[in-house]
């Protein structure tokens, strides 16, 4: 394990993440791909047709991928894979957890790649995109080139206790009393199962406004510039936002047993990669990423000085982008 935190004088006079990105470019090839079970997830390729592959996972779960996440990648180097989880972006059905787990997810991946003919690939994802890369990892160890992650979560029950459970509030009480403050205080012992309940209450309306509460909560404390403050989630991505991360968490991330990820990491001890973290990530706070990097031989821990959980900080996107830059170089090495 090898750790370096990022002086702060680099990111002085810093104030866009996009600064630091590739330009805008559009898909060379967007398709819906089913992948049985009554889905259909929405993929999309950019970059060099013959270049490096790299996969992007996204976060939430539920929170779909966007056109900024195109632009972590030299466009003339990297053959760029996009897509929609089960269940959200442009996936259908839309907010659906039937079927959907992070074992599908994986299957999702894995046709992904037999389907586009890719042997293997980088893998680049953060907060629950990070999970899931881990957990894709340590399935088809064969398959993953290079793990680059960001604001690690390790989908525990310490990590969602943390979050859900009063840790976090004790930073961000006025948020966090709004959040509270829309289950009666007999179910605030237990936010994730409150929520449950109502966020599949077979109520539109009902789903709606818990959801965009749900979202809010999160998206608040993603940043460290923005004190707080959010606006409100469009009701459809509030919705498949809110109703996929609850039915993952409820579900401890469908993992065999707590702790999984961490126990598993003998199964990658011989894969590289390379975790940026905020130093002040509210969301998924540091321990994880040390605690991984800590069991991971080949892996690597890049702290980012006043830098939060979001893929758009500054300091995380420079920092991202120093790592794929990094990796151009190494496409040999990595069989790719």
């Amino acid at each position: 394990m090898a750790l370096y935190s990022l002086p702060m004088e680099q990111l002085a006079g810093t104030k866009t993440a996009s600064q630091f990105l590739y330009p805008p470019l559009d898909p060379f090839d967007q398709r819906m791909l089913d992948v049985g079970q009554g889905h259909q997830i929405y993929m999309e390729q950019c970059g060099n047709p013959d270049g490096m592959p790299v996969v992007v996972l996204h976060g939430g779960p539920g929170g779909g991928c966007s056109p900024a996440m195109r632009r972590y990648f030299d466009p003339e180097v990297y053959r760029i894979i996009l897509f929609d989880q089960r269940g959200c972006g442009r996936s259908r059905p839309h907010a659906s957890v039937l079927e959907n787990t992070t074992w599908h997810l994986v299957r999702d991946i894995e046709l992904i790649r037999e389907t586009l003919g890719i042997p293997r690939w980088v893998v680049f994802g953060g907060s629950w995109g990070a999970t899931l890369a881990l957990v894709y990892a340590q399935t088809h160890p064969d398959r993953a080139a290079y793990l680059a992650l960001r604001g690690v979560f390790l989908m525990t029950r310490a990590e969602l206790d943390w979050f859900y459970g009063g840790g976090a509030a004790q930073f961000w009480p006025d948020i966090w009393a709004r959040f509270a403050r829309q289950i009666p205080e007999n179910e605030q012992g237990d936010m994730i199962a409150a929520y449950h309940k109502r966020l599949f209450s077979g109520n539109l309306m009902v789903e709606t406004r818990y959801a965009r509460a749900w979202a809010s909560w999160e998206n608040a404390l993603a940043s460290i510039d923005n004190d707080g403050l959010t606006g409100e989630s469009p009701a459809d991505y509030a919705r498949a936002f809110a109703r996929l991360e609850n039915h993952y968490f409820i579900h401890g991330g469908f993992l065999e047993r707590d702790g999984q990820i961490l126990q598993d990491m003998p199964k990658i001890a011989e894969i590289p990669g390379t975790v940026v973290q905020g130093r002040y990530d509210m969301i998924c706070p540091p321990h994880s990423a040390w605690n991984l990097v800590n069991a991971w031989p080949r892996g690597e821990l890049k702290m980012v000085p006043a830098a939060g959980h979001a893929l758009s900080e500054p300091g995380i996107s420079a920092e991202l982008v120093r790592v794929t830059n990094t990796l151009r170089r190494k496409r040999r090495l990595l069989g790719l």
